[in-house]
This record gives structure tokens, C-alpha cells and sequence, in this order.
């Protein structure tokens, strides 16, 4: 099976840019939101990332029109039906996205592939709300979704080989490279990735090592591009807290069980660059260490 037309619901951050590089990859794509408020906000993100990279001779103009004009934006569901696969990246709520797809199912014809985006959310939980989860993978993208090149391709129990291959070698299509993940909480990356980051903050909050000597331990030490402190305020610490919750009630093991420090941070507003303020405060020219109180 060829994917040529892409549905991708939720025009926010993660949203558009799936849609962005669906688009770029040379797929009529549709952007499906609640509001023509949040579509705008959605294609003002695109029109800009494409902007810069013109500026920047990454792309060129020529590319950049012909990536918007494969762009479509509804506020109707009904209007993904004719897609070939629908891609689901709206919050992590498993509850929303569980009615989103039982209403896809009725919509879309059998052949349609859906997939979520979902970080951390079991992918089969979503797949029994439909009557296909044969047709159903998780297609879990990095943010920034244009530079990051990693796509988690997650396969369930109930995946065909079918759905499966024709999902991964879309990915490769539109640039991505593509792993083959089974479908546990965190895939691979996260699986791996926040144990780290929950280790830094009870490295801080045992006061093993100020706030800068540990990010500047990892990037010397590991040759890693940016600390997990610096990194946990990118990503931003309430998005951590509320996956790490997610893993911990999957696994029940401490390891992913979040430290009170990121819990009191998270409920003082410390929630990183987004914010203004995480483990480094931002409201200066140049982040300094955040008083934390410790």
C-alpha cells in the first residue's frame, strides 16, 4: 500500500509539524482541529519554520509553496475519510484519543491505516476502540518534528505485517529514520530517556552537584549535546512529570516514580523555558541556576 493522502488531527506543536513534513514528503495532507483558531496558530508555525529555512537556504522558495499548497485545514472529522493514514496528536489523554479513533473507525473505509503519536500511552488500548487494530501503529515523532529525524514505528500485538511495513517505509519516504518499537510504555526512547532525567533531579536534590556541574558532567562526561537539566526544561518539566506518572503506573518500578522536587517545581510554575523559569531561570540575555531552595 502507497500512502498519498495523510491526515493528521491536532494543529499544535507536535501536530504540525507531522503535518509539515507529511506535506514537504510530498502527501496531500489535512489538518484537522476544534477551532479555525487553532488551525491559524497551527499554520502560522508552519508558514514560519518554512520561512526560516528558506531564509537560511535549507529549502527553497519553490519547496516551501509546494509543501503549503499540500496543506489542507478543517474543523470537520468527516474530512480525513478519503485519507490512506490518519495520524492522532492531540493531548496525552487516552480517553479523548480512544473516541477520536472509535469515531475515525465509523468514518474511514477498512483499508485506512490510523496511527498516534502518543509518547507514552499503550498504542493497543487506542487499537480496541476500533474494529481494525490490525490497521493501527504508533508513529511516535521528536520535536522539533522537521529536524529531528527519529520516528518510533510501534508495533502491537494485533499490528499485520502489512500495516506495519507500509507505515515504516512511509516514514523512510518523507525522511525519517524509522526503529521498530513493540508496544510498551516509553517504546525506546523514553523507556531510556527518563529514568535519566528523573536520576538528575534527585542528583540535585541530594545536592551531589550544583545545577551546571551536573549538565556540564553529561556534556563533557558523555559528549551528550545538552545536559539533562537544560534538557528537562526544553522539553518542560510538567510534560516530564505527567510521563513519568504514566510509566510508573505502567511499570510500578521507582525508577520512573517522579522525585517531589519535580512535583513542587511543576506546582510552583517552574515548567522550564515555556515558563520563563525551570532548573535555570530565562529572564535574562543568558539562563542562570534557578534558586530552588535546596
Amino acid at each position: 500500500m502507497t500512502i498519498k493522502k495523510v491526515g493528521v488531527i491536532g494543529a499544535g506543536l507536535m501536530g504540525s509539524g507531522i503535518a509539515q513534513v507529511a506535506a514537504a514528503g510530498g502527501c496531500e495532507t489535512i489538518v484537522r482541529e476544534v477551532s479555525q483558531e487553532f488551525l491559524d496558530k497551527g499554520l502560522q508555525r508552519i508558514e514560519g519554520f518554512l520561512g526560516k529555512a528558506v531564509k537560511k537556504e535549507k529549502i527553497t522558495a519553490e519547496q516551501r509553496d509546494a509543501t503549503l499548497k499540500n496543506i489542507t485545514c478543517t474543523t470537520q472529522l468527516d474530512d480525513l475519510k478519503g485519507c490512506d493514514l490518519v495520524i492522532e496528536a492531540v493531548t496525552e489523554d487516552i480517553n479523548l484519543k480512544k473516541e477520536i479513533f472509535a469515531a475515525l473507525d465509523l468514518l474511514c473505509p477498512p483499508g485506512t491505516i490510523f496511527a498516534s503519536n502518543t509518547s507514552s500511552l499503550t498504542v493497543t488500548e487506542m487499537a480496541a476502540a476500533t474494529s481494525r487494530p490490525d490497521r493501527f501503529v504508533g508513529l511516535h515523532f521528536f520535536n522539533p518534528v522537521p529536524i529531528m529525524k527519529l520516528v518510533e514505528v510501534v508495533r502491537t500485538i494485533q499490528t499485520s505485517q502489512e500495516t506495519f511495513d507500509t507505515a515504516f517505509g512511509w516514514a523512510k519516504s518523507i525522511g525519517k529514520v524509522p526503529i521498530a518499537c513493540k508496544d510498551n510504555s516509553g517504546f525506546v526512547v523514553n523507556l531510556l530517556l527518563v529514568p535519566y532525567l528523573l536520576g538528575a533531579i534527585r542528583a540535585v536534590e541530594s545536592n551531589v552537584a550544583s545545577i551546571v556541574d551536573i549538565d556540564k558532567g553529561m556534556t563533557l562526561g558523555c559528549g551528550h549535546p545538552m545536559g539533562p537539566l537544560t534538557l528537562l526544561d526544553f522539553v518542560g518539566l510538567d510534560t516530564t512529570y505527567f510521563i513519568a506518572n504514566i510509566m510508573f503506573d505502567e511499570y510500578r518500578e521507582q525508577l520512573y516514580a517522579p522525585p517531589p522536587l519535580l512535583k513542587k517545581m511543576v506546582q510552583a510554575g517552574f515548567l522550564g523555558r515555556k515558563s520563563g523559569k525551570g532548573f535555570y531561570d530565562y529572564s535574562a540575555d543568558e539562563p542562570v541556576p534557578s534558586e530552588l531552595g535546596i
